[in-house]
């Protein structure tokens, strides 16, 4: 946010404050190439608030601008030295100021260009307009300068008196306020900027969404991150935002639709963003698609291949009803896992499939592993896959273990009565 908003404010800062046509008889002898940054719309030339200016001064003047134009900057100062500033005329003096605000502005002095833009307005021969855009370029020199308090008092002053002030004005002194960390100021002019934006404008809109987001006004947001993602279909960042919204607004459908338009167009690269996808697929029953956009992240080899990860694929399988798929990634996410719960999980599916042999073997391993959250359920796994064997007397001393715990002692207790029913 910081890069950007220094990049803005260096389109906004004018190179030259200087838009006078210096005028000697009533005949215009010169005038500078570039505009002053306006900040109530466009480019647009000011006016002297004179009609003429001394030959021999605007000679001078004429000299200085050539100079100026070149980026020759101590000698269009040097230029302007040779002048008695104290026998010119208001209008003269107010111009000279502008030229010097120019050249300590191309020199990176804005302290000494702000303080020209100051002498510039006492000098008494700047028109309203010339003296609005003065102040006005004051405001963006604290800016330049990231001194974001002096920067925002400046344009708030500058704002009591403009008239139909443009969105870059409002946009700057949210800029302000953010880079001070004051997003309860930074908002209303943030939002005015993008209510006067002429086209929709991705700094404008990218600040707006970030005081959004920092307040969590997330339904604020959405439309302006429709926006971004219109207007910058190619940027992932305000995709991700953007179904991540949805999802802090508990709308997991449209949270779901974001992240899969995004993979549609290739944006969905990265591990994270991959296991996201997944996840809002399953827990919108859409399990199958879940599975084969994990596998297919796997073949393109760009997410970790860690335990969670095929628990994560795994789980996609088993959602589907696909318990004969899910057995590979459970038996890798088992083997990676620091503890023996996803042996159990495995021996779970097992039972699933009724492939009591190979629950078993998957339950021993996760009790030789340990560390189990459920020690009972383990025990009463394991009884059941004897039991279903009937292997009784097999099953028997699990269950018995099982009982221990409060959680499986009823069922453990019935299997107990079944075994001894038997005889």
């Amino acid at each position: 946010m910081e890069q950007q908003a220094n990049r803005s404010l260096r389109f906004f800062v004018s190179a030259l404050a200087l838009a006078t046509g210096l005028v000697v008889g009533g005949q215009a002898v010169a005038q500078r190439a570039a505009g002053t940054s306006n900040p109530e719309g466009g480019e647009q030339p000011a006016q002297p608030s004179q009609s003429s200016i001394d030959a021999q001064t605007g000679k001078v003047l004429n000299e200085a601008i050539e100079l100026l134009n070149q980026e020759k900057y101590a000698e269009a100062n040097a230029r302007i030295s040779t002048l008695t500033l104290d026998k010119l005329s208001p209008y003269e003096r107010g111009t000279v100021e502008r030229i010097l605000f120019s050249i300590s502005y191309g020199q990176e002095k804005f302290a000494e260009a702000r303080d020209h833009l100051a002498k510039a307005i006492a000098s008494g021969g700047l028109n309203a307009q010339q003296i609005d855009e003065a102040r006005y370029q004051a405001a963006q020199l604290f800016m330049q300068e990231e001194k974001w308090k002096e920067g925002a008092a400046a344009l708030e002053e500058w704002f009591k008196t403009a008239t139909n002030p443009n969105s870059a004005a409002y946009y700057l002194l949210a800029v302000a306020y953010y880079q001070q960390d004051d997003y309860n100021r930074a908002l209303p002019p943030a939002k005015k900027a993008v209510e006067l934006m002429d086209k929709p404008n991705e700094n404008w809109l990218q600040m707006l969404s970030a005081l959004y987001l920092q307040k969590e006004q997330y339904k604020d947001a959405v439309p302006v991150l429709q926006q971004l993602v219109t207007i910058a279909p190619d940027k992932k960042t305000y995709w991700m935002q953007l179904s991540s919204i949805y999802g802090q607004m508990e709308d997991y459908a449209n949270a779901l639709g974001i992240m899969q338009i995004a993979n549609s167009v290739g944006l969905v690269t990265e591990d994270a963003e991959v296991r996201r996808l997944a996840d809002l697929l399953l827990f919108n029953d859409v399990p199958y698609r879940g599975a084969q956009v994990l596998e297919a992240a796997i073949e393109k080899k760009i997410v970790n291949l860690d335990d969670k990860l095929y628990e994560k694929l795994a789980n996609c399988w088993i959602a589907a009803g696909e318990y004969d798929k899910s057995i590979a990634p459970l038996q890798r996410a088992a083997e990676l896992s620091t503890n023996g719960d996803t042996f159990i999980r495995l021996g779970e599916v097992q039972v699933q499939r009724e492939d009591w042999g190979a629950a078993i073997a998957a339950i021993e391993r996760g009790v030789a592993k340990g560390q189990l959250k459920d020690p009972g359920n383990a025990q009463l796994m394991l009884g059941i896959a004897h039991y279903s064997q009937k292997n009784y007397q097999a099953a028997r001393p699990f269950f018995e273990r099982a009982r221990q715990s409060e959680k499986h002692r009823q069922v453990a207790e019935s299997y107990l009565q079944a075994i001894r029913a038997q005889g």
